[in-house]
């Protein structure tokens, strides 16, 4: 088993990306739905600048996972698994930062929204929003396309670390699985945003084991898997 700095840095960046991305969530005074509305404006005005942060530090708990996902290919970039390891890893990565840019969205136009519709009437404040509902909806297909990359990026990342048995064999499956269940949620079932809602709880802590695993048992790479 490797355990090296690499490892380290790895495990302990799986562990704050959870902190992050389940922890910036957990403490936000309000979520935003599949669509940015005008009831959301409200709830965000009452503590703006501290839905602003907790939304910063979500933003950064993808960003982060993303460099973990960077830190296991790099850390596990030999032949022959990284044929499997090097998409699954940048499809994961990808999806991240489309949902970290999508979420930005969601920051960004809630904070502004507060004060462009301070002292509006009714009539007022639904103009604004037929004004970014073409946003809106642009923003919706990036949330959608990100779930779907990183579960393509998780299924692939899984089987690699399945068929070489670089993490334990539960735990491979386990993110493949997961990677199933966003692709099959999203894919399949019309009305999926609150069917998914679990996911990203599953998500975060699938980040947490991985880097549990990581740190304390290292990753496995076979001698003969350069050979």
């Amino acid at each position: 088993m490797k355990k090296d700095f690499e490892t380290k840095f790895t495990g302990w960046a799986f562990l704050v990306a959870a902190l992050f991305l389940w922890g910036g969530w957990a403490l936000s005074p309000h979520h935003i739905g599949e669509y940015l509305a005008a009831s959301d404006f409200g709830p965000i005005g009452e503590d703006v600048w501290y839905w602003i942060w907790m939304f910063r530090v979500h933003i950064f708990g993808w960003v982060i996972m993303a460099i973990a996902i960077f830190a296991l290919m790099a850390s596990t970039f030999e032949k022959p698994y990284r044929v499997v390891i090097v998409p699954g890893a940048g499809m994961v990565i990808a999806g991240s930062m489309t949902l970290a840019i999508a979420s930005a969205f969601y920051y960004n136009f809630g904070a502004w929204g507060v004060g462009q519709t301070a002292g509006m009437t009714a009539v007022e404040i639904e103009e604004f929003m037929n004004n970014i509902l073409f946003t809106n909806q642009y923003v919706t297909c990036f949330v959608r396309f990100g779930r779907v990359f990183s579960g393509v990026g998780l299924v692939l990342l899984g089987l690699g670390l399945v068929k070489w048995r670089i993490v334990n064999v539960w735990l491979g499956w386990f993110t493949a699985l997961l990677g199933l269940a966003a692709m099959g949620i999203i894919m399949g079932i019309p009305e999926h945003w609150e069917i998914y809602k679990p996911v990203f709880h599953v998500k975060a802590i699938w980040l947490v084991l991985m880097g549990v695993y990581i740190l304390t048992q290292g990753v496995r790479l076979p001698k003969t898997a350069s050979q």
